[in-house]
């Protein structure tokens, strides 16, 4: 059985401003290396989300950056003197926040171009498929879309509702992309609800 300790704003408030800090260090160091990247995933889709309505953005508890394979080894000491440690998991690399950080809210990279997998129906865009919003590179709202839609998980599904929710997403949307894709959004926007 879990151990439950007591409730408190302050440890949830706390493991959100984690995240936020673990996203700004990393882009920031990034931005002044003048390293391209964008920021994708759950802090993309709030990045977005949070356009049109603030308090229907979801937080997330690691930090998605999108890369060229080329600028990894450029990325590496940025990143260190930043103060995370790379890692490799499972073929996926990654930057812990610190020697004694957690894989799980790491800074994950995806490599531009790449397939996330091989099964996926396509690949991660590149990096110039990005927009800059306030404080760092997200990537646009079409190609993360895309990527949503490809991975197709049952959070990558709540994030594209999320879009949908806030009208970031209409009717016209399942023509931009190939059929399967296009199939997958039409689905969402028919059931909004599960």
């Amino acid at each position: 059985m879990v151990k439950l300790l007591p409730f408190s704003w302050e440890r949830m408030i706390g493991a959100v401003e984690d995240v936020q800090r673990r996203l700004m260090r990393s882009t920031s160091a990034l931005e002044a290396a003048g390293i391209p990247y964008a920021v994708i995933g759950g802090n993309a889709v709030a990045a977005w989300v949070s356009r049109v309505d603030r308090e229907a953005a979801r937080n997330t508890k690691d930090v998605d950056i999108l890369m060229r394979r080329s600028d990894l080894d450029a990325a590496t000491p940025v990143l260190e003197r930043a103060g995370f440690v790379r890692v490799e998991v499972l073929g996926v690399p990654m930057f812990l926040d610190g020697p004694h950080g957690k894989p799980s809210q790491a800074v994950h990279i995806l490599i531009a171009g790449d397939k996330v997998r091989p099964e996926y129906l396509a690949p991660a865009p590149d990096v110039d498929e990005s927009e800059m919003m306030e404080h760092f590179c997200a990537v646009a709202l079409e190609a993360l879309v895309r990527m949503k839609l490809t991975s197709y998980r049952d959070k990558d599904r709540t994030h594209l509702r999320d879009l949908i929710g806030v009208g970031l997403i209409d009717a016209d949307w399942p023509a931009r992309f190939q059929p399967e894709l296009a199939s997958r959004l039409q689905d969402l926007l028919d059931n909004p609800d599960g």
